[in-house]
This record gives structure tokens, sequence and C-alpha cells, in this order.
């Protein structure tokens, strides 16, 4: 049975891999040890030689007091462990929110782990589909063009930017139809409308301007302020028009 292990601190070549550990030899474990932090790790000892690897590791390769390794394949599970943990940090960046692909590499790279864990822990979520740059970008368009009333223009540059490939942006965008886009910048530009002070003319320049702003075309912007300036002029007409009494 695995007992805790205590908090005397272990060298940090001990955790980092076996480059240390002698060749050539039969390497009995003589120690199996449950490690305080990080949580799910455990020591492994070797008589004087150590090494770290996570629980899912220990338990697919056996590693029990009694067991016999050669240096070669502690390597392949020391590589095997990079993979695990590269994974793990990888399901812990998901938990709040979904993710890309590029996001998800980047986070990995700053937490240090080797280029082969992040390209094998890439694949893995993809082929778990806990990782769907295509879902991802077509869920992202619909959200922010008729809920937070961005235009394309905004939403492809903010895929691009969360490494999205250009076919899939396309797609996406492709999903969310011009009426849709259309009325959530009349929906943004109609508010705006009505907060500025001034003529039609300063609220044309500055509504115009909060829709480029906010990723909507030229064309669009025309539209939603054509229809605004037509909406006050029947609102004026209405109110000049007398009141008929019988």
């Amino acid at each position: 049975m695995e007992e805790e292990y205590n908090n005397q601190p272990v060298p940090q070549e001990e955790l980092n891999g076996v480059s240390h550990f002698p060749n050539g030899e039969d390497l009995m474990i003589t120690s199996v040890e449950m490690l305080r932090k990080p949580k799910h790790r455990y020591l492994i000892t070797f008589g004087r030689y150590s090494m770290s690897v996570h629980e899912d590791v220990m338990i697919k390769y056996r590693m029990m007091k009694g067991s016999i390794f050669r240096k070669e394949e502690l390597e392949e599970i020391v590589v095997a462990d990079e993979r695990q943990q590269a994974y793990v940090e990888a399901l812990r960046f998901l938990e709040r929110k979904p993710r890309t692909a590029q996001e998800i590499a980047q986070r990995l790279n700053q937490k240090g782990m080797t280029a082969d864990g992040i390209e094998k822990t890439i694949i893995r979520l993809q082929q778990e589909r806990l990782v769907d740059d295509e879902l991802y970008a077509k869920q992202w368009a619909e959200q922010r063009i008729t809920r937070q009333k961005k235009g394309r223009m905004w939403v492809r540059q903010e895929l691009r930017q969360k490494g999205i490939q250009t076919e899939l942006i396309a797609d996406a965008l492709n999903e969310v139809s011009e009426e849709d886009e259309l009325q959530s910048a009349y929906t943004v530009g109609q508010k705006k409308w009505y907060q500025i002070k001034g003529d039609a003319l300063e609220r044309k320049r500055k509504t115009g301007a909060f829709l480029m702003r906010r990723g909507f075309t030229g064309e669009q912007v025309r539209k939603v302020i054509n229809k605004l300036i037509a909406e006050d002029r029947e609102a004026e007409e209405n109110l000049e028009e007398p009141e008929v009494f019988n």
C-alpha cells in the first residue's frame, strides 16, 4: 500500500526525469509514496534513485514495490508522464469554458510542457471531442453577433486571434444570416442614436462611427442610419399633424 509522502524536499533532478539513472542495470522499485503536492503524483524510489509520476501513469506501467525496470523503459515512462501532465493541465484549463486548440497550446507552453506533450494532448482532446475548433467558431460567431451585437468583421478578427483556420471562420460566419446581423446593428445603433445629443448630422456621425468600431460593414451602417433618420422624420410628422375633433 502506498503511504503518504512526507514533507521532506525532493531534489529537483529526481522529479524531472531519469537522466541521472545508471545505464544497463536492473532497477527495482523500493518504495512508492504519495506526494502531498502536486495532487495525484507519486514518488517512485529505486534505491538511491527517484522519479515522480502521475497516478495514471504509475497504474498503467504497474509501478509497484518490487517491480524491476531498465533505464530505457523509464525513459518511455517519463515521456508518457509528460504527456499525462499536459493532458491534466489542459483539462483544468477547459473547466471554465471551451477553448481553441491554439489557446490550449499556448497555455501548456506557458506551463512549461514539452512540445511532444502539447502536440499529443491536442490530438487526444480533439479525438475526445473536448476541443473542436469548428464547433467553437460557430458558437462564438452566433453568440457574438446575435447576443452581443458585434459585426462579422469584429468576430472574424477575434477568431483569427484564437487560431481558428480561415475556412472554419468563413463557414461559421455564413451560419449567421445577414438579416440577424443587420438587426443586431439596428438594435445597438438605435440605442446609441438616442443617447446622442445634437442634430441629425451629429447623431449620424457618431452612430456611424460607433457601428463601424463594432465590426459592421459600411453598407450595414448606411442602412441602419437611413432607417433611424426615416423613423425620426416619421415621428416629427406625426407630431405636426393636427388633432381632429368630432
